[in-house]
């Protein structure tokens, strides 16, 4: 890489990141209460790196279904679990599916402005035991989140009408979906075929369970992402619709439902070069936009164009795009505004293939960008998400 600065004073760098192998719904990771599961992934990164857990000053996590195993401030009660010091403080963050996105750009905020100088972002999502929604429930008995006063002001819609309604506005097709689901499961098996994922992971020992979901006492190390599958544009095209009738998106072009947790280490560069840490990259500049809710999911859109405005780079400088695959659309939809290339968006394949444990994906793709940089010598990755609620999450790095 030439003309790259080098990182100095309170500049934000990224020294490792890990993740756990995203398990599929009621698979290897099913049997893992979600707190554990964190918790192996942030004592792995603490002791590949080397550092002092006790440096480390603030956990900023991420978690979309706050309830039950995954409340009481899940990202603190992980690291506590795992036996980490207790002088280090956590927060758990809700900003939908952007969650540990946004936990990484508020480590950022708080290193850059000397808050701290050494954080970590996390995320963690076991949607097998904690469902998707579970805290917002009619059957909890604690009423519902939207108050009569949103209604009267704007549509309320779900994420499913949401990407159809983008299928519609940008000229998506059932075949450009479609397309696009199987280029994702095969760039995911393509990754692991060619190893392209090495380093990223680290394998996970979970219990095994029964065909009622009850633990055998045996257990099994979880060693490979197990959404990945094998298909044909045929195939896909024989799955039926599901928010509409007549629309695009299956369950073969969205994301799905899945376990995991990722972690992601930083600090400034100053320390970084104290504790004797070879920084990997550079957090160029960060964003959170708000953006149409009854379409929902566009915020990748205004992400997108917000830090590219900010930083002086041009769509064309971005060596490698990690957009969430939420909806076939919501990133072919993306790719037409903003002028993308899609041959470096999500190049090792993305949630279709991969899965979308939620609060960890944002984290989940921040290591993927940062890994398919070193791998293909690339300068900068931008990543961003859609988000329940009408978000969008944007990062953008630089490799060093």
């Amino acid at each position: 890489m030439t003309d790259s600065a080098a990182p100095s004073g309170r500049d934000v760098v990224i020294v490792d990141a890990l993740r756990s192998p995203i398990g599929r719904r009621n698979g290897g990771l099913a049997g893992l209460h979600p707190a554990s599961l964190l918790g192996k992934v942030q004592s792995a990164l603490v002791e590949r790196s080397g550092i002092d857990p006790s440096a480390i000053e603030q956990v900023v996590g991420g978690c979309v279904s706050q309830v039950g195993e995954q409340s009481f401030n899940v990202t603190r009660t992980a690291w506590l679990a795992a036996g980490l010091p207790i002088s280090t403080a956590a927060t758990t963050v809700d900003t939908q599916c952007g969650s540990s996105q946004q936990a990484t750009n508020l480590a950022t905020s708080l290193i850059k402005s000397g808050v701290v100088d050494v954080a970590m972002a996390c995320g963690v999502e076991v949607m097998s035991r904690i469902p998707i929604g579970i805290n917002s429930s009619k059957k909890l008995g604690l009423g519902v989140p939207i108050p009569k006063e949103y209604f009267a002001r704007l549509e309320m819609t779900s994420q499913f009408e949401g990407a159809e309604r983008i299928a519609d506005q940008w000229g998506v097709s059932r075949e450009d979906t479609d397309a696009f689901g199987l280029a994702s499961q095969e760039r995911a098996a393509q990754a692991w075929t060619e190893d392209r994922f090495a380093g990223q992971w680290i394998p996970i020992e979970a219990p095994v369970l029964d065909a009622d979901g009850a633990p055998t006492g045996e257990t099994q190390i979880i060693s490979r992402d197990e959404g990945i599958r094998e298909t044909s544009l045929e195939k896909l095209s024989q799955l039926k619709p599901v928010a509409r009738e007549d629309g695009v998106h299956t369950a073969g072009n969205s994301s799905q439902i899945s376990d995991g947790a990722s972690a992601v280490l930083m600090m400034t560069a100053e320390r970084a070069a104290a504790l004797g840490l070879t920084p990997r990259a550079r957090v160029v500049d960060t964003c959170l936009v708000g953006v149409d809710p009854v379409l929902m999911l566009t915020g990748p859109m205004d992400a997108t164009r917000r830090m590219l405005d900010r930083t002086g780079l041009s769509i064309d400088d971005i060596d490698t795009f990690e957009i969430n695959e939420a909806f076939a659309s919501v990133v072919l939809a993306w790719a037409k505004e903003v002028g993308a290339d899609l041959s470096k968006t999500n190049p090792n394949g993305g949630a279709i293939a991969l899965g979308h444990p939620l609060g960890a994906t944002g984290t989940f793709l921040m290591t993927k960008a940062l890994y398919e940089l070193e791998r293909a010598s690339g300068r900068y990755g931008l990543i961003s998400m859609c988000c329940g609620g009408g978000l969008g999450t944007g990062t953008i790095i630089e490799r060093l």
